[in-house]
């Protein structure tokens, strides 16, 4: 397969458990960057022995954010880019999927990347799954800047809001069917203590009314009606359990629903 041309950023920061898993399903693309937040552990060296392009990122507290900025300040070699975290791998599928797009020029201004989740080991097949707008145009995409400087709880990162589309952009979002496989789940304890944190940033985000508007409608019209809602957990179990057949996952479909019920509830307390 010839290299795809598509510009791979992976930001990471101690992340060298899994960082050569992620470069090792990023082989087919023709650019990979890794931007690093000053790791105190192996990932920089990892990164730079398996022989990718490491730039380093220091937060200086205002925006642009980590993924903003490497728009406005990396040399990135294609136009297209793709946004993959460190504990995320590509799939064959969504390798070859992404390939025959690239084989012509898509009209389009950027795709939705589904991500489904491995779950203490178990990769599941049914329940909810994140979709996030990851592989897009830099020139007609860009992260938004919204009031957040004064939340913790996600820092130096772009928080969890889509990008959005340039003014003088017209060209339409579409989705990239494969799934890359997302590995949410492999430490409890540093779970709940990341878990906990973005919680009291959502609810403040929520507070504030500071989201930006989600390029999908039916998502953002979703999203709106149970941010506050006090069922928002129920809502979210019954979605993923029942609604997204997690049930047929067996015990980690239920625990995995389970764990997106608690943390609606973490945002919930945070609201109250």
């Amino acid at each position: 397969m010839d290299k795809i041309p598509v510009s791979v950023l992976i930001t990471t920061k101690n992340e060298e458990k899994n960082i050569l898993r992620c470069l090792e399903s990023c082989k087919n693309f023709s650019e990979v960057i890794v931007i690093d937040s000053h790791s105190n552990d192996k990932t920089i060296k990892i990164a730079r022995d398996y022989g990718a392009q490491v730039e380093l990122f220091k937060w200086n507290g205002l925006y642009p954010k980590k993924r903003g900025w490497c728009l406005e300040n990396l040399d990135i070699k294609h136009d297209w880019v793709f946004w993959v975290d460190a504990d995320e791998v590509l799939t064959p599928e969504i390798i070859s999927e992404i390939a025959e797009i690239f084989n012509t020029s898509p009209s389009i201004a950027g795709y939705f990347v589904k991500g489904k989740y491995v779950w203490k080991g178990q990769v599941l097949s049914y329940g909810m799954y994140n979709n996030k707008l990851a592989l897009f145009n830099r020139h007609k995409i860009e992260f938004p800047v919204i009031d957040d400087l004064d939340i913790e709880g996600m820092g130096e990162i772009e928080g969890h809001y889509q990008p959005i589309l340039k003014v003088a952009c017209i060209e339409p979002i579409a989705q990239i069917k494969s799934p890359l496989l997302h590995y949410a789940y492999e430490d409890e304890t540093a779970w709940e203590v990341r878990h906990h944190r973005y919680a009291h940033w959502e609810a403040e985000m929520t507070r504030k009314n500071a989201w930006p508007q989600d390029p999908d409608p039916k998502r953002e019209a979703f999203k709106k009606a149970i941010r506050r809602s006090i069922l928002r957990p129920y809502i979210i179990f019954i979605y993923s359990y029942i609604w997204k057949l997690g049930f047929m996952d067996g015990h980690a479909g239920y625990d995995f629903a389970k764990s997106r019920l608690r943390y609606c509830r973490m945002i919930r307390k945070n609201l109250t």
